[in-house]
């Protein structure tokens, strides 16, 4: 399974937070799934972190090595189909993500139920 990991869903896992789901968590631990990280989460943190609103690991890229998480690039073309999606997100952060795992057929993992009004696919963390 190919999945991106919603923002909270990465710091959960990284936490060993018990809030994500058993399902969620055996999706990311499979052998066989493919597991990214946007570039966008990782801007989503760092603006969080410097505001104090966020503890997350200074060294995120090492902590994707460490998982064998595979950061993924926020291009152009991703930057202006989230422009271009329907509003039934404002996040910019989370817009980001939907064009994403739409241009590059993901799964997201995300508590969010607004993700699945953009008609990608979703599993519950």
């Amino acid at each position: 399974m190919r999945l991106l990991l919603d923002t909270h869903v990465l710091l959960w896992w990284l936490a060993n937070d018990p809030s994500l789901k058993p399902a969620a968590r055996s999706a990311i631990a499979a052998s066989d799934s493919e597991v990214f990280v946007s570039a966008a989460s990782a801007w989503e943190i760092s603006i969080k972190r410097a505001l104090g609103k966020l503890e997350a690991p200074m060294d995120l890229a090492t902590e994707l090595e460490r998982n064998r998480f595979e950061p993924l690039s926020l291009t152009v073309a991703h930057a202006e189909a989230a422009g271009a999606l329907p509003r039934h997100h404002d996040d910019p952060f989370d817009r980001a993500l939907v064009a994403q795992a739409q241009a590059e057929e993901l799964v997201v993992v995300t508590r969010d139920p607004r993700f699945a009004l953009y008609r990608i696919g979703t599993l519950a963390a």
